[in-house]
């Protein structure tokens, strides 16, 4: 115990340091400075740690909350830089591969989808599917409708506007996931009747990035989805809680959905996901006070089995974007 106390309060010490050192860059968008400092970070939170980033003091708390909201700010210059130097190829997503992340990105999707197979098969092939939070390189989406879904329609939603006009340049010069892809810019808060036409609602990492808020998205969501879509939920786990929001699969259970999975990831994917599935208000009601699956029950699952994989490639279209057999690899 005591040597996981020194290596726990090691890594606060290495993370507050590199949060100081971002907080006075002059600016977040892609350089060299800024994009050494958060490889550094990105190294130092991705192997396993015994660390709990939710029972933490005050201070490593108020020093994670300002960090998250760093990463934020410069991931989204990042998509954003991206995004516009794609944007002058004749068809920019045949050079997805550019993208400093674009095998976890690529990795993120498959075992997302992966997932829905194993838990919701029934919507193994939707037909149509919201991202909210898509920002300026909606990755997720490219890959599921090129790869995985390929009949499948594809919202994305996001609150700036301008990050919605540079991903429509992006599939504007193709000719099936183009048409297939349409961008609203909105606040998930204003999304009501909309979501009843959805088989699969992702839900990104960056939206809503207090706990609080994070809950109040998800309760939004489950007022208003049809019973029995699916929620793919984004969390993080141990030291990466420092990069990305972590989701209480309780709060998820509370808003008016069954989790059925929750997967930590020990690879260069980042985030955890948490699969769950919209019940009815009797349902919901159970769940909430005990009387169905309790909240903390979802199994906490290994990689996606091998008949889930077979299954994902039984439905993948004829590869779209090129990559390396190490890129694809989970």
């Amino acid at each position: 115990m005591e040597a996981q106390n020194k290596e726990v309060a090691a890594l606060v010490t290495k993370i507050t340091g590199l949060q100081a050192a971002i907080a006075k860059l002059p600016s977040l968008s892609p350089s060299p400075e800024v994009d050494a400092l958060f490889t550094d970070l990105v190294t130092a939170c991705v192997p396993p740690s015994p660390v709990d980033v939710t029972k933490l003091g005050p201070e490593a708390q108020q020093m994670r909350g300002a960090l998250i909201r760093l990463c934020s700010a410069a991931e989204g210059k990042l998509e954003a830089h991206y995004a516009d130097m794609l944007a002058a190829f004749d068809n920019p997503l045949d050079h997805l591969h550019r993208f400093p992340y674009y095998s976890n990105y690529v990795n993120l999707s498959r075992l997302e989808y992966q997932l829905l197979a194993r838990y919701v098969p029934g919507c193994v092939a939707p037909a149509r599917v919201a991202f909210v939070g898509s920002g300026p390189l909606p990755f997720t989406s490219l890959v599921l409708a090129a790869r995985h879904l390929p009949d499948t329609l594809f919202d994305n939603y996001d609150l700036c506007d301008d990050a919605n006009q540079r991903a429509r340049k992006l599939v504007r010069a193709d000719k099936d996931v183009g048409t297939r892809m349409s961008f609203h810019t909105s606040d998930v808060a204003d999304l009501t009747h909309e979501l009843r036409a959805y088989n699969v609602v992702f839900l990104a990492a960056l939206v809503g990035m207090a706990a609080e808020e994070k809950a109040d998205v998800i309760a939004h969501l489950g007022r208003h989805m049809t019973d029995g879509a699916a929620l793919v939920v984004r969390s993080a786990h141990g030291a990466r809680g420092f990069l990305y929001p972590i989701v209480d699969p309780n709060d998820v259970a509370q808003g008016g959905f069954e989790v059925l999975a929750v997967y930590h990831p020990d690879d260069e994917v980042v985030n955890s996901v948490i699969v769950a599935r919209k019940v009815d208000d009797a349902q919901a009601f159970g769940l909430q006070n005990g009387r169905a699956r309790a909240p903390g029950a979802a199994p906490v699952v290994s990689p996606p089995c091998k008949c889930c994989k077979m299954e994902a490639n039984r439905l993948e279209k004829t590869e779209v974007f090129s990559t390396t057999a190490n890129e694809l690899s989970i």
